[in-house]
């Protein structure tokens, strides 16, 4: 069965994002691939909840993600035409994760958002927890696991510091078998 894997970066206090869905703050570790291309080679699939989406086009003017994995699904209240290589996903998160982690492949990559995340985890849907600490506070902003998740037991898979003072911690679901 495939894998469900977070990979995201959080600030020192949890934030993925400053207020209003503001990303600046990991502009000052471009240049980094932080592992990225390895862990994009493990998986066909992106799963990425709307508010995150609207946040890239408004930066990048474009989705890259479109065009770099084979799926890539948008989570969304809101009816939103498909548009080439990306499906918007107007049912339940969860409904679709079971789906997809059942379909042949390889594994799909979970970018959050926090709700996306939130709804996977309440179903221990999520089964790598791939995080990148950045040595920066915000302050306020989107909490990365918002209120709402039930008690998770993970697994330290590896630590991995970097010369910009991030850190990456990898996490594996713990089983109950």
């Amino acid at each position: 069965m495939r894998k469900i894997k977070l990979f995201i970066a959080t600030s020192l206090d949890g934030y993925i994002a400053g207020p209003d869905d503001d990303l600046s703050f990991l502009s000052r570790y471009e240049g980094e691939d932080f592992g990225h291309a390895e862990f994009s080679a493990s998986v066909d699939t992106y799963l990425v909840g709307r508010r995150t989406y609207d946040v890239v086009m408004k930066i990048a003017g474009n989705f890259p993600a479109a065009e770099q994995y084979k799926y890539c699904y948008v989570v969304t209240r809101r009816d939103m035409p498909d548009q080439p290589g990306i499906t918007f996903h107007k049912g339940d998160v969860v409904e679709l994760a079971r789906q997809l982690k059942t379909q042949p492949g390889k594994d799909i990559y979970c970018d959050g958002g926090a709700q996306v995340i939130k709804a996977l985890m309440q179903e221990r849907l999520v089964d790598t927890f791939t995080l990148f600490v950045m040595p920066i506070f915000l302050g306020e902003g989107i909490r990365l696991f918002p209120g709402g998740i039930p008690e998770t037991e993970v697994t330290l898979q590896s630590v991995q510091s970097y010369g910009n003072g991030a850190v990456r911690l990898q996490y594996q679901l713990k089983t109950n078998d």
